[in-house]
């Protein structure tokens, strides 16, 4: 197995960048890791809450994830203790710094050893899988939209009006620097084939629906990571919606 591995941005209709992403490789074995966060809080606190998040789960997870002691049964743990470091980060800027207090990034951290895909993730910021049987979304949502989702199901309330709901994208947990309500982490890893692909992204690209990601993802399978990941960012931007969120894409191709 190899990754062909690729990252893209862009500030949507915003004034500013609150998303961060970053990748690391190895290039003699195939092993590696992919770390994005989304961060809250406006202009300045934002941007920093998603540089922190980044900056400290990757140095975690740098320092160890090269060791030739590394078990696959460890990359759980690991991942859990290098969330908790990025939140510490947060927690140790907002006490030196009480102007930007109530800060706080989603993040995915992904990990990718052989062809197995584990990953760590607090808020709403979706990682996606594609492979033979479609588009699909692994890890939790911890926004109230899957209760709204719920609720339209079950008939307790409008299709319409759950689409547009002005509490959708209200999160149930991220990263603040206090205890993190939730984290989706420690199920099995998924197995990945030659030709599957991972998209971990800000829920920007959300501004399209998963059938239109899919579709995106289907006309550039054989293409690399970095077309992909400029095509997905040239969908959104098609738009031209007035409310486009900042939009940060992470894409990684199973070879």
């Amino acid at each position: 197995m190899n990754y062909d591995v690729a990252t893209a941005l862009s500030k949507g209709k915003r004034d500013y960048q609150e998303d961060a992403v970053t990748t690391a490789f190895l290039s003699d074995q195939p092993m590696g890791f992919a770390v994005l966060a989304d961060g809250m809080g406006g202009h300045a606190a934002g941007d920093v809450a998603s540089n922190l998040v980044v900056t400290e789960f990757a140095r975690n997870l740098s320092a160890r994830l090269d060791k030739a002691s590394l078990l696959a049964s460890d990359i759980p743990a690991m991942l859990k203790e290098a969330t908790t470091h990025a939140n510490a980060s947060i927690a140790s800027y907002v006490a030196r710094n009480r102007e930007v207090e109530g800060m706080g990034a989603t993040l995915i951290g992904s990990v990718l050893v052989s062809n197995k895909l584990y990953w760590v993730s607090v808020g709403d910021s979706p990682l996606y899988v594609f492979n033979k049987d479609g588009l699909r979304q692994i890890n939790e949502d911890h926004s109230l939209a899957p209760q709204i989702d719920m609720m339209v199901r079950t008939g307790m309330m409008d299709p319409e009006v759950g689409r547009n709901h002005p509490d959708r994208n209200c999160l149930t947990s991220v990263l603040m620097g206090t205890t993190i309500p939730r984290m989706d982490c420690g199920k099995a890893p998924v197995e990945l084939m030659p030709g599957d692909i991972v998209i971990a992204s800000s829920d920007g690209l959300q501004f399209l629906t998963d059938d239109e990601i899919q579709d995106v993802v289907e006309r550039h399978k054989q293409d690399s990571s970095a077309i992909l990941a400029s095509a997905l960012l040239a969908c959104v931007q098609s738009l031209e919606d007035p409310d486009q969120d900042n939009v940060s894409v992470a894409v990684i191709k199973a070879g």
